[in-house]
């Protein structure tokens, strides 16, 4: 990897025998807890095996014994200027796309904007599903009207105000001057303290 000769546990994926060799490569959607899925593409990078070389997303690829992986070619880092230039654009204020994107030239997006906080990776989905075991929140609507919210858009009783949807959020979308007392959704009538989402904020 990057000219480096690693050696790791079978099964284990590109991206994780990046960070144990120290390689940083860039993620949206990966949560170390959370069975990887690939969604936001960011991960990518150039993989050779054998004569064929492809470009994988590396949470998602098993480490194969003989390959070669490339994390910061020319084409890796237009892909990934791509995908922020996207991101960025649904979400211009969003701190952590900021950060990526300079270091690969996208300092503004090429297209017109849009005024989302939540850039769609899901982790809070899947946390809930996941680690919570709730399913109190999913992806509503289709394409550029996706949205994540309860089902139907009202308070879901299988909510338990936990805050592990906020906690792990990636975009940090929600505001620490709005930590409150809440009631829970279940029922129980039991008051606990949480981060309130600045996007379900109206649901809770």
């Amino acid at each position: 990897m990057n000219r480096k000769t690693l050696t790791v546990e079978e099964g284990t994926t590109v991206l994780e025998a990046a960070r144990e060799a120290g390689v940083f490569i860039p993620t949206l959607c990966y949560h170390q807890a959370l069975e990887p899925i690939g969604a936001c593409r960011l991960c990518i990078v150039e993989l050779t095996v054998g004569e064929r070389t492809n470009h994988v997303a590396s949470c998602v690829t098993p480490a194969v014994d003989g390959s070669t992986v490339r994390t910061d070619t020319r084409s890796v880092r237009r892909i990934r200027a791509a995908i922020l230039d996207l991101l960025i654009s649904r979400c211009p204020e969003v701190a952590v796309l900021r950060e990526l994107a300079a270091p690969l030239g996208v300092r503004e997006p090429s297209y017109p904007t849009e005024d989302e906080d939540c850039f769609l990776c899901g982790i809070c989905v899947r946390a809930c599903r996941e680690i919570v075991g709730a399913e109190a929140i999913g992806f509503a609507d289709r394409g550029s009207e996706s949205r994540v919210l309860p089902p139907f858009a009202k308070p879901s009783p299988r909510c338990i105000s936990c805050g592990t949807c906020t906690t792990v959020c990636p975009a940090r979308t929600f505001d620490l001057s709005k930590v409150d007392r809440v009631t829970t959704m279940h029922g129980e009538g039991r008051d606990v303290r949480v981060r309130r989402c600045v996007i379900c904020e109206e649901h809770y």
